[in-house]
This record gives structure tokens, sequence and C-alpha cells, in this order.
């Protein structure tokens, strides 16, 4: 028997919206926030996130407010779902109404640029008082919204706060499950909007699917190397929050990341396709972090140093394919052991 939390949600975009409609469907009482002060009366009068989550009908009794109190105060629990450039400043303006122990469920994606650090090390930091937890895996707001069956991850450091979470969040159409791998879940979920952005790059390019095959395999062991380095598991990175996510964000159109990348690749500049896609393309803000990860702790990211060229340096999108394509010989896997000759 799932009992009703309430439930607070910062952030009335695309994915915060799809979170709010499912949680409702659970039987929760969900209140959604957004600074925007025309967003909140469009989901007031409309019922319906016209420009973000278009034909999802939200309910009637959904509640939508800009006061950050409000959506806070008396909560189980708090989902953060901004963009993740803004997640510290939201994360500061909610300091003054998170109580001892509230426990806060971040669902965005990316790597701090300045200080490198993951989302959930930054609303620690502005939230000291709080228990902290993540939600990641393979899952378009679109595809949430109208209830399109998706698999999940929730990661927390204590198994209890995750089964709670899991418990709260899942039905028949929204699966959850559960890791103590809170780190190796946000690495995998920022760096692969990065390697979905070398995906539309050559998308835009206009080629074909052996290519994007060489970028998800080649892509997910960049992330799993930095990762493991940084303390993260190499289990992880191959389940739903590492290849999981990766395959998803590389191969639809829904993503604001592929979808950036085409228009870099037909010879859109990175402000031009922001502008064009409308939408906080997340893997721009994460590329910087991640080379900055890389010195940091000695790994070697060749397709992520080659999006950071494109986006970063004017380097030519071609350029930077034919850079990968003639780099030294390597072995896939050197764990693998020869046969001995002779």
């Amino acid at each position: 028997m799932r009992e009703m939390a309430k439930i607070g949600i910062i952030g009335a975009g695309s994915w915060g919206t799809a979170l709010a409609m499912n949680l409702y469907k659970n039987g929760h009482s969900v209140t959604v926030w957004s600074i925007v002060e025309a967003e909140i009366e469009m989901l007031k009068k409309e019922h319906e996130h016209k420009e973000k989550l278009p034909g999802v009908k939200l309910p009637e009794d959904m509640e939508f407010t800009t006061d950050l109190q409000e959506t806070a105060a008396d909560k189980d629990v708090l989902v953060l779902a901004v963009p993740s450039p803004h997640t510290r400043s939201a994360a500061r303006s909610l300091a003054p109404f998170v109580r001892e122990g509230q426990l806060i469920i971040n669902a965005s994606k990316g790597i701090e640029e300045k200080t490198l650090m993951t989302m959930s090390a930054v609303i620690e930091e502005e939230l000291p008082q709080a228990e902290i937890a993540v939600l990641s895996g393979p899952s378009h707001a679109e595809e949430v919204g109208r209830g399109l069956p998706t698999t999940i991850v929730v990661g927390a450091k204590k198994k209890a706060t995750a089964e709670y979470l899991q418990n709260i969040f899942m039905n028949e159409v929204f699966r959850v499950y559960i890791s103590p791998d809170v780190l190796g879940i946000e690495l995998g979920a920022a760096l692969k909007n990065v390697v979905a952005l070398a995906a539309g790059i050559a998308d835009g390019l206009g080629y074909g699917d052996n290519t994007k095959a060489a970028l998800i395999t080649r892509g997910i062991t960049e992330i799993g190397r930095l990762g493991v380095r940084m303390g993260g598991r190499l289990e992880t990175f191959y389940g739903l929050t590492g290849i999981g996510d990766l395959i998803v964000t590389c191969a639809s159109m829904h993503s604001r990341n592929r979808r950036a990348g085409i228009l870099i690749g037909q010879g859109y500049t990175m402000e031009q396709a922001m502008d064009e896609v409308k939408m906080v393309v997340e893997g721009v803000y994460s590329a910087k972090a991640a080379m900055g990860l890389a010195k940091k702790y000695g790994v070697q990211l060749p397709i992520i140093e080659e999006v950071n060229a494109i986006l970063f340096e004017g380097q030519p999108a071609d350029e930077a394919v034919r850079n990968l394509m003639l780099r030294d010989k390597k072995i896939e896997n050197p764990l693998l052991p020869w046969e001995e000759e002779g």
C-alpha cells in the first residue's frame, strides 16, 4: 500500500512537469514551482505546458506557484528539476525554507563548470541540513509525460531512503531501480550529454549508423574511465544511467543535445544552435567541466576533447572526426589476455 506524500517540485520545465504528472498519478499531493510568473499563469489557465510538454494535460487540482516557501514548506520530498546551470542558485534560494533532514531528490544532469562538482554535491554545499538523493536514467520528459514505459534509477547513500523514493515514484509505466552509487549515476548522466552532442554533430555531417555506434561504445568507455578514476563503480556506467542514457540521448530527436549537435554539424555556431533548440543544452555546460575533470584526474577523453574544440575553439566538425579516426593504434580492451606466442 502506497502512502500519500506531499511533494514540492522546483522547476516547471518539461522534466519537472513530467515528473509532477507521474507523481500525481501515484496519488501524491504535488505543488509545482517556477520563477517565471508567465509560465505559472499558463499552467494554471491551460493545465498544459504548451511550449515544453504539449499534449500532456495536467490535472485541475495540481498546484502551481511562484512562491518558493509555499512549495517547500511541510513537504515530505522536494524534487529539484531546474537546468543544471541554475541548480546552485535554486538551492540557495531554497535554504531559508529547508528543515533539518529534509529529503531532496536531484533530477537534473550536469557538472558545475567552475567547481567541477556534481549536482548533488552542489546541493549538499548549499543545503547541508538536507538529505540528498538523485534520480536519473534514459527518460525523455515527452515520453514520461505521456505515460510510456520508462525505467530509471534512484541513487541514495542510505538504502532505506532509496527504497522510500522507489515506492513514491514507481508505477506500472515508471519502473524504478535503486543504487548506492550516487557519484557514478551523476557522472554518467552528465557526461553522456557531451557524447550526445558528438553523435548529433556526426548526424549533421551526414555520417551513418556505423559512426554513431562507434561514438556510443567508445563514449561509454571514456565516461567509465573517468568515472571509475573519480570513485564511481564500473557497473553503474554499463547500466541505465550510463549506456542506457547514452543510447537514448544519442539516438532520439527528443534529445536537445543531439538536436543542437545536428545543427552544429550543419554549420551553426554553438550559440546559434542553442538559440534554435530553445532549451538549455546541458552538454555544452558539461563539456568544459569534463575536460577540467580529465585534467584533474589524468584521464584521456578524446571524443569529449574534440567536442570542446568544436564548441569553444572553432575547430571544423569534419576535422574533429578525422582527428579521432587517425589517433594512434589502440587495443580495444587492454585487460584481455593474449595467447603466448611460440
